[in-house]
This record gives C-alpha cells, sequence and structure tokens, in this order.
C-alpha cells in the first residue's frame, strides 16, 4: 500500500502545478497579426480572446475579403492558443504516469 500513498502525494502536486499553471495561462496573452498586420488579435493561454484590432483600411476593402481576414486571423489565434496550451500542461504533466492508466 505504500505505493498507493507515494501515487496520491505525486497526484497532489501535480494538481497543484495544474492550478498554477491554468493561473498562468489565463494571464500569458499572445498577440496574433494576420493579413500583414491588418488584423490583431489578442487571445490567452486558456484560448479566450481579449482583443480585437483591424486596420481601418482593411474596412475600405470588399466585404468578403475582410470577413476572410478576419477569419483566418481568428483560426490562427485559436491553433496558437491551443498549441501553447497543451505545450504547456504536458510540461505539467510530464514524468507523471499511473499504472495501468498510462
Amino acid at each position: 500500500m505504500a505505493g498507493v500513498g507515494k501515487l496520491m502525494k505525486q497526484a497532489a502536486k501535480m494538481q497543484k502545478k495544474i492550478e498554477a499553471l491554468q493561473e498562468e495561462l489565463a494571464n500569458k496573452e499572445l498577440e496574433i497579426s494576420s493579413g500583414g498586420g491588418a488584423v490583431v488579435i489578442t487571445i490567452n493561454g486558456q484560448s479566450e480572446f481579449k482583443s480585437l484590432k483591424v486596420d481601418p483600411e482593411l474596412l475600405k476593402e470588399e466585404a468578403s475579403l475582410v470577413e476572410e481576414t478576419l477569419l483566418e486571423a481568428i483560426k490562427e489565434a485559436a491553433s496558437k492558443a491551443k498549441a501553447y496550451n497543451e505545450e504547456e500542461m504536458s510540461k505539467a504533466t510530464q514524468g507523471f504516469s499511473m499504472p495501468g492508466l498510462m
């Protein structure tokens, strides 16, 4: 049963690490620029969009171009935030294994 105690301590330690990381991810802001800087999106490490800036010159273009540029910027921001989150989470859980589960 000593193995169970060690496992519980390991799990508690990892949980604290993950909680601290979640707070860090909430505070980490990524800035993604798209369309040659026409659109700038700020998103945090938990995929929460914080701001959107659009160059007024872009708004003079056809609606379809504006829509396409905005959509691509949003997709890129979401993708980068997800990748950043997964990378940081894998660092936090590295070295932790539960026999029979991982």
